[in-house]
C-alpha cells in the first residue's frame, strides 16, 4: 500500500489553529497548492495539468447563476472523481432521514430531549447519525433535517459525500477532524464547520467519542446575513472564518465511498482514497467558524430584541426577508435594558425553532435544558420562558448582568419540522415538557394597574 499525506505549501495568507492552517475570510476566492506549481496560472483546464494531474470543476450553483451568487471551483487531483467510482449498491440508511419524511404525527407541542448518550458500540459518522426533525423537501432544493451524530471511531477507509444538502457541524463533546478533498479541518465545541454538498470527506476523532449537532441544508448555502442598520461591523466578521489549504492522499487501499443521494444511502468499494486534490481555486469549499468571536449587539436601553439579531449565517429563500434556514446562536454577553423583561419573550412565530446547548445555561430555561439536549417549538406554537425564569426575571433587581459560559443555537426555518419516529419515540423524550405554560399562575387583578 503507497500511503502520501503532503501538508500544503502556503499559496497566500493563512491563518493558523492547532497544526493545521487555514486561509481566513468568508466567500472569498481562494487558491492553495500541496506542491509549488501545481495550481495552473491564467487559465482552469490546460492541455496538461502539472505532475500529470487531472482538471475537474465542482460547481455548487447552475452555471448561470449571477456572479454574486456562482459557486465553483477548479480541484486539480491525482484521479477524477469518475475514477473514484464503482458499482453502487444501495445500503442501510439506519436513522438517518430526509424531507419529506411523514414517519408518525407530529405533536401539536412544545417538545424536549434528554441528551442521548454516546454508545458503547463502535459507530463510525456513517452509522453515527440521528435524525430529528425534517422539513420541506429536500428534492425541491428547500427544507432542512435536523441531526445529532454520536461518534465513536474514526471513518478508516471510509468517505463520504452529500448530494442532498450542505452539512452545518456543531460539535457539542469532543473534537472531529474533517479531512475533505479540500483540505483538514478541525473542530471542537464552540466552534462550526460548512461542508457544501458534493465534497467527500472522511471524518476522524482527534480524542475519544464525539457527539453533535448537524443542520442538513437542503436550500440555497449558507451566507453571512445583511447587517441592515447595524452598518458594516459585529455579529460575524468575514475575516474570522477559515478554509483549509490544499492537502492531498495519494492513498492505494480498499476502501469505500459512500454517498447520500435523493433521501437514500448508496455505497461502492474503490481501490483509493478519493482525498487527492493537490491543489485548487475557488469560492466552493468547506470552511469553519469559532462562535466564541461572534460579536453580539442588542439593546441597551429598554426591551428585548428579536433573536434574528444573533444571526451567524442564513441559507435563503426566494422570498425576500424569510429564509430557507437561520443558524442563530446565544453566546456570552451583556443584558443591561431598563424596566425590561429580559428573557425572550411569550411568542408564537411562524417560523418553527429547533434548539441545542453546547454548554452553560439557557436564561429562559434553567432546568431541564442541559448541554446535548434538545428542544423543539414549531410553527405557530406557543412558546416562552418557564414559571421559574418567569417569575425570577419580573421580580428581581435589574443590574447590568452578564451571561458568561454559555452557547446555546437555533435551526430556524420557515417549514414546519416534522419529528422522525426514532425522535418521538426516545426514552430521551421529555414526555412532560409540553405541560410547563399550565404551571403559569394568574396574576391579574383589575383594581390593581
Amino acid at each position: 500500500m503507497n500511503v502520501t499525506v503532503r501538508p500544503a505549501f502556503a499559496a497566500g495568507s493563512a491563518a493558523g489553529g492547532n497544526d493545521l492552517e487555514y486561509l481566513s475570510g468568508f466567500g472569498n476566492g481562494f487558491e492553495t497548492e500541496a506542491l509549488p506549481g501545481a495550481l495552473p496560472i491564467g487559465r482552469n483546464s490546460p492541455q496538461r495539468c502539472p505532475y500529470g494531474l487531472y482538471a475537474e470543476q465542482l460547481s455548487g450553483s447552475p452555471f448561470t447563476a449571477p456572479r454574486t451568487t456562482n459557486e465553483r471551483s477548479w480541484l486539480y487531483r491525482i484521479r477524477p472523481t469518475v475514477a473514484h467510482w464503482g458499482e453502487f449498491r444501495k445500503v442501510d440508511k439506519g436513522l438517518w432521514r430526509t424531507a419529506p419524511a411523514a414517519e408518525v404525527d407530529t405533536p401539536i407541542a412544545p417538545l424536549r430531549w434528554d441528551p442521548f448518550p454516546i454508545p458503547n458500540e463502535a459507530l463510525s459518522f456513517i452509522d453515527a447519525v440521528r435524525t430529528i426533525t425534517t422539513a420541506g423537501d429536500a428534492g425541491s432544493h428547500a427544507g432542512m433535517g435536523a441531526h445529532v451524530y454520536l461518534v465513536t471511531r474514526s471513518m478508516e477507509n471510509d468517505y463520504f459525500y452529500n448530494a442532498d444538502g450542505e452539512m452545518l457541524f456543531v460539535p457539542q463533546e469532543g473534537e472531529l477532524r474533517l479531512a475533505t478533498e479540500f483540505g483538514r479541518i478541525d473542530i471542537e465545541p464552540g466552534e462550526i464547520a460548512v461542508i457544501p454538498r458534493g465534497v467527500k470527506l472522511r471524518v476522524e476523532l482527534k480524542r475519544g467519542p464525539a457527539r453533535g449537532y448537524i443542520c442538513e441544508n437542503y436550500g440555497g448555502a449558507f451566507t453571512l446575513p445583511e447587517r441592515g442598520p447595524i452598518g458594516a461591523n459585529c455579529l460575524a466578521n468575514q475575516r474570522d472564518f477559515l478554509t483549509p489549504v490544499a492537502a492531498y492522499e495519494d492513498r492505494d487501499a480498499p476502501s469505500r465511498l459512500f454517498v447520500k443521494w435523493s433521501g437514500a444511502l448508496w455505497a461502492a468499494d474503490i481501490a483509493h482514497s478519493p482525498l487527492d486534490v493537490v491543489a485548487w481555486h475557488g469560492n466552493y469549499y468547506p470552511y469553519k467558524y469559532d462562535l466564541r468571536r461572534y460579536s453580539p449587539v442588542g439593546p441597551v436601553l429598554y426591551d428585548h430584541a428579536d433573536p434574528s439579531i444573533f444571526t451567524v449565517l442564513t441559507s435563503p429563500s426566494e422570498t425576500p426577508g424569510t429564509a430557507n434556514v437561520d443558524f442563530v446562536v446565544f453566546c456570552d454577553r451583556w443584558l443591561v435594558a431598563e424596566n425590561t423583561f429580559r428573557p425572550p419573550w411569550y411568542h408564537m412565530n411562524v417560523m418553527s425553532e429547533f434548539m441545542g446547548l453546547v454548554y452553560g445555561q439557557y436564561d429562559a430555561k434553567p432546568h431541564g435544558f442541559v448541554p446535548g439536549g434538545i428542544s423543539l417549538h414549531n410553527t405557530l406554537l406557543p412558546h416562552g420562558p418557564d414559571v421559574e425564569a418567569f417569575e425570577k426575571a419580573s421580580s428581581v433587581e435589574l443590574k447590568p448582568h452578564k451571561l458568561e459560559g454559555t452557547m446555546a443555537f437555533m435551526f430556524e426555518t420557515r417549514f414546519p419540522q416534522r419529528v422522525t419516529a426514532f425522535a418521538a419515540n426516545a426514552a430521551e423524550r421529555q414526555t412532560g415538557y409540553g405541560r410547563y405554560g399550565q404551571e403559569l399562575r394568574k396574576t391579574f387583578d383589575p383594581t390593581r394597574p
